[in-house]
């Protein structure tokens, strides 16, 4: 780019200039010939008449400026400028092409505003400029499509990147084709923003600002996108994307369609870098507008370094959060709370150099790969053999996917600018971390996998040998990316649960208690060695579990479909829970809370049953979960407490209003959970004929009306392959199960032969006990449903 010349330089022009100004105009429509011009006023158009060249004012501007824009598309959208530099004021000015091969802007007074470089057009015809159908303007040494070109506008991009141009590097000649955003839209002289392939290290897409720190990064090509854009769909109809790295050329191009850059391909499309964010527009065949395709960066998380050096971020929960690799921690927690997480995370383990393992950080964009390295002939396996070879390596990768993981990428610095994706990214694979810290008599330093006999107290404090799998706190940190926000598949007022992946690739459910949790040292150690001595199909499988400082921490099995709740209260999962689903979940909740009342070696009183805590397998196999608050059962038939569990709504009056609990008050929970699942209804919160009821009085009001059937979920009954009889025996036992006075109510072998007898004769129910947080007046006017309760402390857990 040249900027004004001024004397002498303009003196030794002048006789030239003279010349070309009054030669003829243009020879052809889309061509320039030697010693001819182009006047403002006049324009060059593309063959197909796809593009236009010629002198135009920006809005809100008084400058001219040479210019290619889209023919017959409006408002005007120019794609090029020659003289960003040089803006035009006050003086008429011509285009040239001048002998020696060099395009020349300039008016009469001997001033240019700006000039191609000369070129050698020794050996060549004489130049001619023509404008093509792509939108590229170029310089030939003769004419035909088979000259050599001199130079053309495709090597010098200003805002817009068009189908067919290259956005990179000519390693040969060292020229850099890179984007620059207009200073306004009135204005397009170079602005502050500048998009280009960083070819240190790894390439990869850098938009940058004035002071040339990055803004945002796509990551390295993979072989079939960027990894920053797992958007970009390798198989589009529309779109053809290519990444070309050797030893001459470093470059991102794209075709639409056939390959065509104009509209005889159907659709026309540019890439726009604006402020601080690029842009791909689409204009449909028949179309009235521009439409953006897509605009990165995307969100905040697309920002560069947005949870600064080890950091990972991700939308997942809807709103941009940071979390850490694993063995890192916030660096600077009070500032991660204020949500400024820009220092990034430190690292809380030393990197263990005797290892043999990594665990995968799934689905996320490659971190800044500048200082990182590339060896594109070697195997994954050699990598990470590679990696583990070299002590400096902190993480490794994939660097093509196409047709299976190839090739290798190893950083050996800072991991800067990770994201995770809901859906596609990449595996990014850092080594293992090992603990600095001491652990106290209930932690492990054992691998993921054996089992070892610990002694833990029950609560009686005695010592029992248990075979429990102690997790290292590492290893669980590995296998959730550091507990971060995509893995939590919920959360509840004793902490989250998050899915996780042990070494061997067995995919397990975390749930980690809150440090707030009510539940305490003794509650933990509760239900480890309750369920730990239970087995059984439909309970829940604990597989080990671990105490470090105040984290504690329970390891499961994983359940595919999650809690009962997800399904039987969504009115759109409910369909897929046709009735013989659900009464093969009633039996299966019926089935295993006999095992606990009776069949197991403990007599187990659960506590907390309710849909929330039973899961459901990839069969819909239902296994009761969360034993924190169970307790094992002496022979008395009952006990009493001063600290009531439970949720509302499931409680049985007596343990509610009293602290009396027995097998009787998970029987009550029972009734509760089956009238749930047969109507898809809560019990708290139900709303009938316009008032607020629940869902016992409801069922019961409908039971006496002798219209139980009603009760049934919508979906169910228009489905219409339920069988009446077995709905209606399943609202009978579970009324049966909710009496007011426990002693009314059956025992769980009675509730599963019942369930599983069609021929059972069975007792009319006594009126339920209307347990609510709520009050409201009695259905009969024979009790009042409010429970009330004196010094008693109620502790309400909402779903855990």
């Amino acid at each position: 780019m040249a900027t004004v010349v001024r004397p002498p330089l303009a003196l030794l022009l002048l006789p030239l200039l003279v010349t070309l100004f009054f030669s003829s105009p243009a020879s052809a429509a889309d061509t320039i010939a030697a010693n001819s011009s182009l006047a403002d006023g006049e324009t060059l158009v593309s063959a197909d008449g796809v593009f236009q060249l010629g002198f135009f004012t920006p809005t809100s501007s008084t400058a001219r400026f040479l210019g290619i824009w889209y023919m017959g598309i409006a408002p005007q959208t120019v794609v090029w400028v020659a003289n960003r530099n040089a803006p035009i004021t006050g003086a008429t000015a011509s285009l040239a092409v001048n002998a020696t091969g060099s395009l020349v802007i300039g008016d009469g007074s001997g001033r240019v505003f700006w000039s191609s470089a000369p070129s050698n057009v020794s050996g060549t015809g004489a130049p001619v400029a023509q404008l093509l159908d792509s939108g590229n303007f170029v310089l030939r040494g003769g004419g035909g499509a088979g000259a050599a070109v001199l130079w053309q506008s495709f090597d010098h991009p200003s805002d817009t990147l068009l189908p067919g141009m290259k956005l990179g590097w000519d390693l040969t000649t060292g020229l850099d084709r890179h984007l620059t955003t207009w200073r306004s839209p009135g204005d397009p002289s170079p602005g502050d923003f500048t998009f280009g392939i960083d070819i240190r290290g790894v390439p990869e897409g850098f938009i940058r600002n004035a002071a040339a720190a990055p803004v945002y990064r796509n990551g390295p090509w993979n072989g079939l996108q960027f990894s920053g854009e797992p958007e970009m769909e390798p198989n589009n109809s529309n779109f053809r994307f290519e990444f070309v790295a050797n030893a001459s050329d470093v470059y991102y191009t794209f075709l639409v369609g056939g390959g065509g850059g104009g509209s005889g391909s159907g659709v026309v499309s540019r890439f726009v870098l604006n402020q601080s964010s690029v842009q791909r527009y689409v204009w449909p065949p028949g179309g009235q507008a521009w439409s953006l395709y897509w605009s990165l960066p995307r969100d905040q998380c697309d920002h560069y370094a947005q949870c600064g050096a080890f950091g990972v971020c991700d939308t997942s929960s809807g709103s941009p959060s940071c979390g850490c690799v694993h063995g890192f921690t916030p660096a600077r927690p009070r500032d991660w709370a204020l949500r400024d997480s820009s220092a990034g995370c430190a690292r809380m383990t030393r990197l263990n150099c005797t290892g043999d393992g990594f665990l995968p950080l799934r689905g996320v964009k490659l971190p800044d790969t500048t200082n990182a390295t590339e060896d594109a002939a070697i195997t994954v396996d050699q990598c990470r053999q590679r990696c583990l070879a070299n002590c400096s390596c902190l993480a490794y990768a994939a660097s093509n996917i196409k047709g299976g993981d190839s090739g290798c990428i190893i950083w050996s610095s800072l991991l800067i600018d990770i994201r995770h994706f809901p859906s596609g990214g990449e595996d990014l694979n850092p080594g293992k971390f090992q603990s600095t810290q001491r652990f106290n008599s209930f932690d492990s330093t054992i691998p993921l996998t054996p089992v070892q006999e610990r002694k833990l107290e029950d609560e009686s404090g005695q010592s029992r040998d248990l075979n429990v799998t102690l997790f290292d706190m590492a290893a669980i940190a590995f296998s959730t990316d550091n507990f971060a926000t995509w893995t939590k598949l919920g959360e509840g007022g004793f902490g989250a649960v998050y899915k996780g992946e042990l070494e061997g690739g067995q995919t397990v459910a975390v749930k980690r208690l809150s440090k707030y949790s009510t539940q305490g040292l003794d509650e933990f150690k509760n239900e480890v060695m309750l369920i730990a001595k239970l087995q059984h199909v439909n309970l829940v499988r604990l597989l080990g579990c671990c105490v470090h400082g105040e984290e504690r921490i329970l390891v499961y099995e994983y359940m595919e479909n999650r809690s009962l709740d997800n399904f039987i209260f969504d009115k759109t999962r409910s369909a897929q829970l046709n009735w013989s689903k659900r009464f093969d979940i009633i039996l299966g909740i019926a089935r295993g809370l006999l095992y606990l009342h009776q069949d197991s070696r403990y007599k187990v009183i659960h506590r907390d049953l309710k849909a929330g805590n039973i899961l459901l397998d990839k069969d819909m196999n239902p296994k009761i979960s969360d034993f924190g608050v169970a307790r094992i059962f002496g022979d008395d038939t009952d006990s009493r407490t001063r600290k009531v569990v439970g949720t509302y709504g499931y409680m049985s009056p007596e343990y509610a209003m009293d602290g009396v609990f027995s097998v009787k008050s998970d029987v009550f929970s029972f009734g509760v959970l089956v009238l749930e699942i047969v109507s898809g209804r809560k019990n708290r919160g139900m709303y009938s004929s316009g008032e607020q009821t629940s869902l016992l009085s409801h069922a019961w009001k409908l039971w006496r009306e002798g219209n139980a059937l009603a009760l049934l979920d919508e979906a169910v009954a228009r489905a219409g392959t339920h069988r009446v009889s077995e709905v209606l025996r399943c609202v009978q036992v579970a009324l049966l199960c909710v009496q007011e006075r426990p002693d009314d109510r059956p025992h769980m072998a009675a509730v599963f032969l019942a369930l599983g007898n069609p021929g059972a004769v069975l007792p009319q129910p006594r009126h339920p006990g209307f347990c609510s947080d709520r009050g409201s007046a009695s259905t009969d006017g024979e009790w009042s449903s409010t429970c009330t309760v004196n010094d008693v402390t109620v502790t309400i857990v909402e779903g855990r």
